[in-house]
């Protein structure tokens, strides 16, 4: 059997649901068959609903953990992440970069069932696909999806309805601020991609990620998650390249390298109002980039965390 990220995902999901009282999440079946997986928008989730969901989102390839990140003299609950081979993983199926909008309904997507439904440019370049016959789509909104989403997500994906598996939390949820903070080194292998790097040059990827405060509206839950990768994210990649590939990009990866860096996102966000892609695209980055050679062995680093920022953004 070939390795497929849906495959991996539906069983991790299936233990999920058979823990469904414990983790605080919910488990239905749509009219059509689809199953319906609420981890943070009608329940109440929890961490580790969010850990389940974030390697869910990395097809089952890679290894969630929680661990305190200290920022001078305050620390916060945060996510480390590790994976081989991360393109794979990270671009593949992580990136949320389906979106979805059917009806009411509007979600950003990620998992392994992008890899079935293709509906990016950037497959064409990283040239990844599944050959699953069940798809797993983790949909970040504050609204269920219904038949029609669903429905959708089938063609996309070439399957039945009711081979088809939605896992939802929204940006407010813990489940959701988890599964975010594990983006981290995905924002850098995208941010690679962004600035034509050959991804395929990178061999593992560490990082870490405060986990955002909850919070009372989808507003502040945007600033603060994005606040997090922003400002108090760090990333680890060994790669295979040359020194000097590597050391002309260097300082283009951090999020300080960005034109739009320097404050809360959630103002940010007014600014621009409402409109992510006005956003200077180069924003979205780790706070900290280390990248060593394992061709030459050397490390190369930059970037900063801005625990002024971040001590706003979350504790106020």
């Amino acid at each position: 059997m070939s390795l497929s990220m849906n495959r991996r995902a539906v069983e991790i999901l299936n233990r999920m649901s058979d823990q469904a009282s414990a983790l605080g999440i919910s488990v239905s079946t749509l009219k059509n068959g689809t199953r319906l997986v609420d981890l943070g928008v009608k329940v109440p989730g929890g961490l580790l609903a969010g850990k389940g969901l974030a390697e869910i989102c990395l097809g089952g390839l890679g290894e969630v953990s929680f661990l305190p990140l200290d920022y001078g003299d305050f620390s916060f609950s945060g996510i480390s992440v590790a994976i081989d081979g991360p393109v794979l993983p990270c671009l593949g199926s992580q990136y949320a970069g389906w979106r979805v909008h059917r009806g009411k309904f509007f979600g950003m997507g990620s998992g392994p069932a992008r890899a079935l439904a293709r509906t990016e440019e950037l497959y064409e370049t990283i040239r990844i696909q599944d050959d699953a016959d069940s798809a797993v789509l983790v949909l970040e909104s504050g609204r269920l999806p219904d038949e029609e989403v669903a429905e959708y997500v089938a063609e996309k994906c070439g399957v039945n309805p009711d081979r088809v598996s939605l896992a939802v939390a929204a940006t407010r949820s813990v489940a959701g601020a988890v599964q975010i903070a594990a983006r981290s080194v995905e924002t850098a292998m995208h941010k690679l991609f962004e600035l034509d790097f050959d991804v395929t040059k990178t061999l593992t990827g560490f990082g870490t990620c405060p986990i955002a405060t909850p919070s009372a509206d989808d507003l502040t839950a945007i600033g603060r998650t994005n606040d997090c990768v922003l400002y108090g994210s760090k990333v680890y990649l060994t790669v295979s390249s040359t020194d000097d590939e590597i050391a002309a990009l260097i300082d283009k990866i951090p999020s300080c390298a960005s034109r739009d860096y320097g404050q809360l996102f959630r103002d940010l966000f007014k600014r621009y109002d409402g409109d992510f892609y006005k956003i200077d695209p180069f924003l979205f980055s780790p706070a900290k980039i280390a990248i060593t050679n394992a061709a030459s062995g050397r490390t190369f680093r930059a970037g900063r965390f801005n625990a002024e920022l971040l001590q706003t953004s979350l504790l106020s």
